[in-house]
């Protein structure tokens, strides 16, 4: 139970640094309006690493935050299935709940802002150019190399890392992703920071908005899933794992 709250809390966490700063970016009147493209990829980033140290302080030893990734380390078998069918759950309502945090916060800027496309996309991602296999394709390669890369870092480290910088490198990869691999698809990577924050858009009475766009909704869930599997089948080729 420990785990599950840990990866409930941190994912929560997660979403309320990480679409916190999407709010802060992109609704009128927030004195972040504005702020561009790199302030999103580096508040994201810190929000990873951020959610990381809570959710292994709270007893979730992988500090996922992640179904994709915790689907990888099932295929490993650091999870049993059972295991990652519910460590995916409990990532998943605490991805609805930071959501609702971040609509509080924001609660003045919602009717102050009048494209619902702005607001949507506070919770969850869309591409910048709409085509279902190359969204598909980006997101699966962005996740290949989140959790490729994930591997790269833990399994056999250059020299010996210090205690606690695990959550640190984490978060760099995650801004240096965003930088590179963000730009077709908004980089969700991740189906609990896109689909629980789409739940929350579709159930909270924000002011104004549209529709959740539901269907789209299935790449940033399918797309992770898949490259995080394709990287559990790279590195264990390359005998990482």
């Amino acid at each position: 139970m420990d785990n599950l709250f840990g990866e409930f809390m941190g994912t929560m966490v997660l979403i309320v640094f990480g679409a916190g700063v999407c709010a802060n970016m992109s609704l009128n009147k927030s004195k972040g309006q504005g702020g561009g493209w790199i302030c999103i990829a580096v508040g994201w980033g810190f929000a990873v690493t951020l959610g990381v140290f809570t959710a292994t302080t709270l007893g979730a030893p992988q500090g996922d935050l992640n179904p994709a990734v915790t689907l990888a380390k099932t295929m490993a078998g650091i999870y049993t299935f059972g295991q990652f069918v519910a460590t995916s759950a409990a990532q998943m309502v605490g991805a609805i709940v930071g959501a609702a945090i971040v609509w509080l916060a924001y609660l003045p800027h919602w009717e102050e802002t009048p494209d619902p496309a702005t607001k949507l996309g506070v919770f969850a991602t869309a591409p910048a150019i709409r085509s279902a296999g190359a969204n598909f394709l980006c997101e699966m390669i962005a996740t290949f190399f989140l959790m490729f890369v994930i591997w790269m870092i833990f399994s056999k480290p250059i020299g010996t890392l210090p205690p606690g910088s695990g959550p640190y490198l984490v978060g760099v990869l995650i801004w240096a992703l965003g930088l590179s691999l963000g730009g077709p698809t908004g980089y969700a990577m991740n189906p609990a920071r896109d689909l629980g924050p789409r739940i929350a858009h579709a159930i909270l009475p924000i002011a104004g908005k549209g529709g959740s766009d539901w269907g789209y909704a299935w790449v940033p869930v399918v797309g992770p899933l898949v490259g995080a599997l394709l990287a559990y089948a790279v590195a264990s080729s390359c005998g990482v794992l």
